[in-house]
């Protein structure tokens, strides 16, 4: 509903430069989010969802001014969202204390998935991009022709939200757990112990946050009807976003800058006044 709301203001922004001279596209296509930074890898390793469960449909449309016969500007938008739950690989989890009157501590813990479990951990991992994108676009051939090759680029703001909701497990705070002894110990004491590690249930979110990013594309329309062209477009984003530094609260403190970047295959359709 965001994306949409977002989609909506911005056409209407768009709105009162439709009396010049340019090309009016709605498009539709698939993102395939580069996904490098160690976030995304950390979900990757532990989860059971991979990269191209990222790779997914977008929306966007744009609006183009002709400056010369080979020349114009774009102001366009794009939307891309995925959310996915996953269940951590090679862990189960128990309930509370374990047995171990005691253990102070009440959250639950994962073990090997060598035990049975009393459930599996699993949270949902959600990625959202909407970037408002100003290209310079060139069609080296010109607007005439049965086909019309463009290339172009520019710069953009990329708005993003990255989000975890469900069980989260602390690897960072390992534990051992004493078959014989039935007890937790932050030492091991014989062959027997079990390195296990705390399940926090969290919900954490960067929402709405604002980066500058860079893209490059090359594509191809075709002219159908006097005013309507179909294209099909190839583009390249580059961009990061950083989570607070000075926040050690924040769930996603301590990682570097997310990855924004990705690639998109689109098909378009444009209207040509």
């Amino acid at each position: 509903m965001k994306k949409s709301l977002i989609l909506f203001l911005a056409s209407f922004l768009l709105a009162p430069s439709l009396v010049f001279s340019g090309t009016f596209t709605l498009k539709a296509g698939m993102f395939f989010p580069i996904a490098q930074s160690d976030l995304w890898t950390t979900e990757f390793d532990q989860m059971d969802f991979q990269r191209n469960n990222y790779q997914t449909t977008n929306l966007g449309f744009a609006y183009e001014y002709f400056l010369t016969r080979k020349m114009s500007i774009v102001l366009g938008v794009d939307a891309y969202s995925k959310n996915k739950s996953g269940s951590y690989i090679d862990y189960v989890s128990y309930i509370g204390r374990i047995d171990d009157p005691d253990f102070i501590d009440f959250r639950d813990v994962a073990f090997p998935d060598d035990y049975e479990g009393e459930y599996i951990p699993r949270h949902s991992f959600n990625v959202s991009i909407t970037p408002i994108q100003f290209s310079l676009k060139l069609t080296p051939m010109g607007r005439k022709g049965k086909i019309i090759p463009y290339v172009g680029g520019g710069v953009g703001l990329f708005f993003w939200s990255v989000r975890l909701q469900g069980d989260r497990i602390d690897f960072a705070d390992e534990w051992y757990y004493n078959e014989v002894a039935d007890e937790f110990n932050t030492d091991p004491v014989s062959s027997e112990d079990i390195l296990v590690y705390p399940v926090d249930l969290v919900a954490v979110q960067e929402d709405n946050r604002i980066t500058i990013g860079y893209h490059a594309f090359a594509g191809i329309m075709v002219p159908f009807t006097r005013n309507m062209t179909l294209e099909v477009e190839f583009k390249y984003n580059v961009a990061e976003g950083k989570f607070p530094e000075n926040d050690p609260l924040r769930g996603f403190h301590g990682f570097e800058p997310f990855d924004l970047s990705g690639y998109q295959i689109s098909l378009g359709l444009n209207y040509w006044f």
